[in-house]
């Protein structure tokens, strides 16, 4: 028996890892789809090389890296609306990458997320795609992390239903989210709005998670979350599950939350008190990660400053300037105390010019590798097939002890 690996742009090789822990590696030869031979008991999942936390010992680490068996799993993912950002980017996708060098990652376009408002459906199908591609081009390694969409793997939507049988609605209606934008929507508001942070719950605890990165604004649906796991552990698991003649112990881990150091939450470029966000109606509030040199530095021209003389960090009568000063510290990579030192005595005519200077040197990799991503839609297909493969080995482990806790009858072939 066989499986399939393909190599993708600028040399990029995939890999197929098998439950023993060995991993096969093929020979780089870019855009050529080659065989490898499989070893029994090999999973068909491959992997590509190029950037919810559970103890896994299904893959070998990269040489040099901590053995994958020794690692903890995490999980994380974006949903595919909008033009990507620099608050995503920054936020979010860069601080993966680091990840990826001491936890078992799983990385997320959460696509059913993305219908709880109207959407355009020729315009899902496309950011899916280029959503995987960001991932990618910022560093996201196929080789060292699974890599899939979220519909790619029912057992997502199918514990979301098991859990919304065990929340409470109270839980629900108290979720911020839901009560600012239930309130813009008005009598159109749907049901998947109100059930998001269930799905939340079931992406995480589909893969039994330790860590999960998330920003400010979705703490309150990590707890939930916490709450959700705890809930299905006392009704459904320990010593009863046991008497029932199953496993036992408890269902599910429960999260803890992972919040970056620096670059959880980045400002708008207009109002230094808001999010720079995708829905924002003014494209001036955001730089876009596709954004050419000349937009960036007309943004960051144009951005809201003070008048205050001098640059400084965690003044709360300037959150434009701490926003502005982080932008500056995450793209150029110096420390907080460098970038301070350096801008102290700065006005703000010396400043943006460096800044933006400093954002365009950022992205331009990200940006060139994406442009060869995003033409080749059939290699980044393969990475999303191979990395549901994997994706669902897991997926489909936990949704049978849910089930089968649960009093569920499991299946001959797979219970």
């Amino acid at each position: 028996m066989s499986l399939h690996a393909r190599t993708g742009p600028a040399g990029c090789s995939q890999s197929a890892r098998g439950r023993g822990g060995a991993m096969l590696r093929q020979r780089v030869v870019p855009f050529v789809t080659t065989r490898l031979q499989r070893p029994s008991g090999a999973s068909t999942a491959c992997r590509c090389s190029s950037t919810v936390v559970e103890s896994s010992s299904e893959a070998a680490a990269p040489t040099g890296d901590a053995p994958v068996g020794q690692r903890k799993r995490v999980l994380s993912g974006v949903q595919p609306t909008g033009k990507l950002h620099l608050g995503n980017y920054l936020g979010a996708i860069k601080n993966w990458v680091g990840l990826q060098e001491t936890y078992d990652t799983f990385f997320c376009v959460v696509d059913l997320h993305a219908i709880t408002v109207p959407h355009e459906p020729a315009d899902l199908k496309a950011s899916t795609r280029s959503m995987a591609a960001t991932y990618l081009a910022a560093g996201i390694d196929p080789a060292r992390s699974t890599v899939f969409v979220q519909s790619h793997v029912p057992e997502h939507a199918e514990l979301q239903w098991l859990l919304n049988c065990v929340t409470p609605i109270g839980w629900l209606n108290r979720m911020i989210q839901f009560k600012e934008k239930s309130r813009k929507q008005g009598e159109e508001v749907r049901a998947g709005l109100l059930t998001y942070p269930v799905l939340m719950a079931a992406d995480i605890l589909l893969y039994q998670a330790d860590l999960v990165p998330v920003g400010e604004d979705q703490k309150q649906h990590l707890e939930l979350t916490r709450d959700i796991a705890d809930r299905v552990n006392g009704l459904y698991g320990g010593k009863g599950w046991k008497k029932r003649g199953g496993r036992g112990g408890r269902v599910f881990k429960v999260p803890e939350v992972f919040i970056p150091p620096a670059g959880a939450r980045v400002m708008s470029l207009q109002d230094g008190t808001a999010k720079m966000s995708k829905s924002a109606e003014n494209d001036l509030s955001r730089i876009n990660l596709t954004d050419d040199a000349k937009e960036i530095q007309n943004k960051i021209k144009r951005c809201k400053t003070d008048a205050f003389d001098g640059l400084e960090f965690g003044n709360e009568e300037r959150p434009e300037c701490s926003n502005l000063l982080t932008l500056y510290q995450l793209a150029s990579g110096q420390s907080k105390d460098a970038v301070a030192a350096e801008v102290a005595s700065m006005r703000w005519g010396d400043f943006k010019p460096k800044l933006a200077d400093a954002l365009v040197a950022h992205l331009e990799p990200i940006q060139t590798k994406y442009s060869q991503l995003i033409s080749d839609p059939s290699y980044i297909d393969g990475v999303l097939e191979s990395g549901a493969d994997v994706a669902r080995e897991s997926a489909a482990r936990t949704l049978d002890s849910v089930k089968d806790a649960m009093g569920f009858v499991l299946p001959r072939h797979r219970g």
